[in-house]
């Protein structure tokens, strides 16, 4: 395959890091006045109808900018998941007013020592013609912002995924983490497709996207700024030893690059794309916070100037490795897909 973007997200690419750019402060409506959160929403909603490879286009250059927004709940687990698995009134219900950048949706993959848990301890109970949801989850993006939730939950013939408001009798938020106790939710709360690992799959698709970016402008950041600094009169990056470590940085930021470009390509072209995406997380997960600590080292005490953005590139990509589960979590998983 071709490891380049088409003139279409190359375009995206452009016009989102244009956008992003050009008003830091107000960039999460300024993404969505761009139309650049409804790429991925059907025509008949007001969007491009375009799908999960164009979206990634936009995570990996929030990534890369150090945006601070919810693209990652709002695009990668509110549009993509709610677009593929939703009913017609429950798409036309979310999906514009995500694009709109006024609301967002995010998803609960994660249960105390569970992460991208398939068979949840959260219990959807019959209950009044509809369900009760009794558990917890963790590690929730974008929570405090969320006005809805997809929850996985066990019902009774399998597992289901719900449309939960975080705000409502029964649910306690704490952080990133929600409490469900006895939360009632109707039938037309239930994803028409409940498929947990459709969901585990943008997830992990929209994650390695963003940390993608993450790495990739850490590097650009310090790569300027070993050209740029001098010590004994010479540049920083004529030094051997700094010139190794940035070329570490920088075999770290291609690697992760094509594996989720590969992942991404997969899941787009309705291909399995599981290998693909253990691969890119794992990569995530362990090489990628070690390629941002070696940046850090290469900034010296610049690195951790709140005035500056390298901060926010590493706290991006320590978040992403929390969130797909850590390290281990994903060697376990790939491992388990090698042997399957």
């Amino acid at each position: 395959m071709d490891f380049t973007l088409d003139a279409t997200q190359a375009e995206i690419a452009a016009l989102t890091a244009e956008v992003l750019a050009r008003d830091p402060e107000h960039a999460w409506p300024a993404l969505a006045k761009a139309g650049l959160l409804a790429l991925a929403l059907p025509p008949e909603l007001g969007g491009d109808g375009l799908g999960p490879a164009e979206v990634a286009v936009v995570l990996t250059e929030v990534g890369r900018a150090g945006a601070q927004v919810p693209a990652l709940a709002a695009l990668a687990l509110g549009v993509l998941p709610l677009n593929r698995l939703g009913g017609p009134e429950q798409r036309a219900r979310w999906l514009p007013e995500i694009a709109s950048g006024e609301v967002v949706v995010t998803a609960a993959l994660h249960e105390p020592s569970a992460p991208f848990v398939t068979q949840p301890s959260t219990e959807a109970v019959a209950a009044d013609g509809g369900w009760a949801l009794t558990g917890t989850k963790t590690l929730v993006p974008s929570l405090p912002e969320a006005r809805c939730v997809l929850v996985p939950a066990t019902l009774p013939w399998g597992t289901g995924v719900f449309l939960v408001d975080p705000r409502a009798d029964g649910a306690q938020v704490h952080g990133t983490s929600l409490r469900l106790s006895g939360v009632r939710v109707g039938e037309a709360d239930l994803l028409r497709d409940g498929s947990v690992a459709d969901l585990h799959r943008f997830a992990l698709a929209g994650a390695v996207a963003l940390g993608d970016g993450a790495v990739a402008g850490a590097l650009a950041l310090t790569t300027e700024h070993v050209r740029r600094r001098e010590q004994f009169g010479r540049p920083l990056a004529t030094f051997q030893a700094v010139a190794q470590q940035i070329a570490d940085v920088y075999i770290t930021s291609r690697t992760l690059h094509l594996a989720a470009l590969s992942a991404v390509w997969r899941l787009a072209e309705g291909l399995d794309p599981d290998e693909d995406l253990a691969v890119a997380a794992y990569w995530l997960a362990e090489e990628a916070p070690k390629a941002l600590a070696s940046c850090h080292h290469l900034h010296g005490g610049l690195g951790v100037d709140i005035t500056y953005p390298l901060h926010r590139h590493y706290g991006m990509v320590k978040e992403l490795a929390v969130v797909t589960g850590g390290a281990s979590t994903r060697l376990d998983r790939l491992g388990d897909l090698v042997e399957g």
